[in-house]
């Protein structure tokens, strides 16, 4: 269906140099869109480019730091600088660190607040001031978590930052609605990518408690994300705003 094509728009995606945020970005190349790759590191950023470029796909490659709003304006101004245009932003940049409550630092708290949370407010901000002068509305698309709506073990900065996103995105679509700005999250559940924690082995015991937990018996492929980024950044979700969308297999209705 046309209406979940992206020709002719300019989409940036942060965190997108490597993992879900790649795979999320080539989905978008795929239905139609311009793409902007961006993450912290340089090489990473130069290999997930050039990996869309080879495909045939038009993209550009820009180096940030989520946390700091410089870069994240940078970011959003070099795209339109460039494309003349932005259109779709996903934010989906993140870090994930493992503390018990009783042992969670400062420094651990303030790095994942920062990155997770004012890293998101930020981008978001600068992506809307780009739509508003526009006139022409646009999707924001961020990445949660299932974690902003139940609590795991050793994850409590990385759940009250997420948690916060959630509310973010609907006080967005609240404010931004005027300007026919969307926001919208999407929250997945356990992926078998898991870059920052356990490795993915079906056979753990880790692993058999989630697949039992989740009605769908299984974690998330990669490419499953895709699907409900593209739908929710395109005209086929025109009448949609301020919804943070579990992506989990059922998870959460357990």
């Amino acid at each position: 269906m046309t209406r979940f094509r992206l020709d002719g728009k300019v989409a940036v995606i942060t965190g997108s140099s490597r993992g879900l945020g790649q795979v999320m970005a080539e989905g978008l190349a795929i239905a139609g869109a311009q793409v902007v790759i961006s993450g912290r590191n340089p090489a990473e950023v130069d290999d997930a480019t050039g990996s869309l470029v080879a495909a045939g796909n038009k993209a550009l490659g820009i180096t940030f730091d989520a946390s700091s709003r410089e870069d994240c304006e940078r970011l959003m101004a070099t795209t339109v600088e460039r494309f003349g245009r932005l259109d779709v932003v996903v934010v989906n940049h993140g870090i994930g660190q493992f503390d018990s409550a009783l042992d969670l630092g400062d420094e651990a708290w303030d790095e994942t607040l920062s990155v997770n949370l004012t890293g998101a407010f930020y981008c978001c901000q600068s992506a809307a001031r780009h739509m508003a002068d526009q006139g022409e509305g646009g999707s924001i698309v961020v990445v949660s978590s299932t974690a902003s709506s139940v609590a795991f073990d050793t994850l409590l900065a990385y759940g009250v930052s997420k948690a916060g996103v959630d509310q973010m995105v609907r006080q967005m679509a609240s404010e931004w609605g005027r300007y026919r700005i969307r926001v919208n999250a999407i929250n997945p559940g356990y992926t078998m990518h898991r870059p920052r924690g356990p490795e993915y082995d079906p056979e753990s015991p880790e692993e058999i408690a989630i697949n039992e937990a989740t009605p769908l018996g299984r974690s998330g492929r990669p490419d499953e994300f895709v699907g409900p980024v593209v739908f929710l950044a395109s005209e086929a979700s025109s009448y949609v705003t301020g919804v943070t969308l579990p992506v989990d297999g059922g998870y959460l209705i357990r």
